[in-house]
């Protein structure tokens, strides 16, 4: 072949695997299992009328270890305690606002949170929804906690072997902390001494450790379970069968933890993948969240077509700012490793939670 028209060709070739003219296909969306549900896809499906790729991932660590061996999603749904990893290890790009129409229906404090501006109107995290850590008790066989409100159901002995804690350590960590005193964002040696004396007591009063909504649902159901912790949507989904049960509220407010999207540094399409974040926390979405899924959107402006009923079931009130300011937001732990190590070593003597039954 002649040098010139060989050149050219390389050129062409080039210029087609830039992506010139070429063809993008559906972003993928990496997420948890709930969130890959039509109504979060619905906005973008409507745009572009393809259905965007869906991964579901089971845990932060097994979606991150994934990505670190080569998976490229180009939307990922990690929380707001773990997404500082992944920025840390560069698989995350800031995220422009002003490209997200979205973006100002979303609750001010949320759009506020520390650590996720990144400046010049972008940030790296786009809150996407919420909801609470504390306990879920039956009223009717533990009253006393129902009026006083005290996660020191925990370690009553009236209630051995009746009570359960969840499994992960972001959750039962500083849980178990604020009962101690300690700031467990913010631990000392000592203070961490404090903590593990205090899982240790806990540990002989655990009927089972597990965040398996059903397995929860179906314990303090039977009365296997007096008193769970738990996330709110498994209050929710007791509640919603007419179940006498409390979501406690103790003095101090109860953890909240905040999910949100994050953006892939390298995304096949930057347009769609934008449109995908900006369409999981449009008003469909967030209408579904709040009402099929029981946590919360934030997306607080949708929430104004929401019946008060289904703020009734949750025990929530309409006053979300205020409400999430009265708690204290799930951050990351300072020397996570070596707490996970430890709280695996204390459990390993728990019993493991009933499976559920095969539908």
């Amino acid at each position: 072949m002649h040098k010139s028209l060989l050149l050219l060709s390389v050129a062409a070739l080039a210029l087609a695997g830039c992506g010139q003219g070429r063809k993008v296909g559906p972003p993928t969306l990496f997420q948890w299992e709930d969130y890959v549900d039509a109504p979060f896809l619905a906005e973008y499906v409507k745009t572009y009328n393809e259905k965007p790729n869906t991964v579901i991932f089971a845990d932060e660590d097994e979606a991150f270890a994934k990505m670190k061996g080569g998976f490229k999603p180009d939307v990922m749904g990690p929380c707001y305690y773990e997404f500082p990893r992944w920025k840390e290890a560069g698989l995350i790009q800031p995220i422009d606002t002003a490209r997200l129409k979205n973006w100002n229906k979303l609750s001010e404090t949320l759009r506020h949170l520390p650590g996720i501006d990144a400046g010049n109107g972008k940030v790296w995290f786009v809150p996407h929804y919420w909801g609470n850590t504390s306990i879920t008790i039956r009223t009717d066989l533990a009253p006393e906690y129902a009026q006083s409100q005290s996660w020191d159901i925990l370690f009553d002995p009236k209630y051995k072997g009746r009570v359960s804690v969840l499994d992960g350590v972001d959750d039962t960590i500083p849980f178990i902390a604020k009962m101690t005193g300690v700031d467990a964002y913010n631990m000392s040696a000592a203070d961490w001494d404090k903590v593990q004396a205090k899982l240790r007591a806990l540990m002989p009063q655990l009927r089972f450790v597990s965040s398996d909504d059903t397995a929860l649902a179906q314990g303090l159901a039977s009365g296997e379970l007096v008193a769970a912790m738990s996330w709110r949507t498994t209050f929710a989904s007791l509640n919603r069968e007419g179940r006498k049960v409390a979501y406690l509220e103790p003095k101090g407010g109860m953890f909240t933890y905040v999910c949100g999207l994050v953006m892939h540094r390298d995304p096949a399409d930057e347009a769609k993948a934008l449109a995908l974040i900006d369409s999981s926390i449009g008003d469909e979405a967030a209408r579904y969240t709040i009402e099929k899924i029981s946590d919360e959107p934030a997306n607080t402006q949708a929430l104004a077509q929401v019946p008060d009923t289904v703020f009734q079931n949750l025990h929530l009130g309409r006053d979300v700012e205020s409400f999430l300011k009265s708690g204290t937001f799930q951050l990351r732990l300072k020397n996570k490793e070596k707490i996970v190590e430890a709280w695996t070593e204390m459990r390993a003597g728990v019993a493991p939670a009933p499976a559920a039954p095969k539908k």
